[in-house]
């Protein structure tokens, strides 16, 4: 039996079937984790993830990502994360997020500061203009 892929060059070159024995798991140590790496461009801007790489400690792993993603751009800062200390929701766990419709007092949005601004201003061009005349 042949290898039958998606790719028509890779099933067209014939190349036999390796016998279906299971994968064994690869021991401990056997290759390296997985780091998160992520990139500062300027001072007081937020840190993009910008890539992920492999690497045996959190030192080397700096310095990996430092000669990945640091060396042709300007960078401030670079961390890097562990991806198994990464923690995240899934969308199916999207209604964890939806808030109750009768607390819009706590929206930011309930903050009208620039039109008590532009009213105050108005009022105060208005006494200005009767104190004049």
């Amino acid at each position: 039996m042949t290898i039958q892929s998606l790719d028509p060059r890779i099933t067209r070159a014939g190349i036999p079937a390796e016998d279906s024995r299971p994968l064994e798991p690869k021991e401990n140590l056997d290759q390296f984790e997985t780091w998160e790496v992520f990139h500062q461009q300027k001072r007081g801007a937020h840190p993009e993830h910008v890539g992920s790489l492999h690497a045996p400690n959190a030192e080397l792993a700096l310095v990996m990502a430092k000669e990945q993603y640091a060396r042709r751009f300007k960078c401030v800062g670079i961390w890097v994360v562990r991806t198994a200390d990464i923690l995240t929701l899934s969308t199916e766990d999207e209604d964890i997020f939806v808030t109750n419709a009768e607390k819009k007092y706590r929206d930011a949005g309930g903050y009208r500061v620039g039109n008590r601004v532009s009213a105050f201003k108005q009022q105060q061009a208005q006494a200005n203009t009767e104190g004049a005349a």
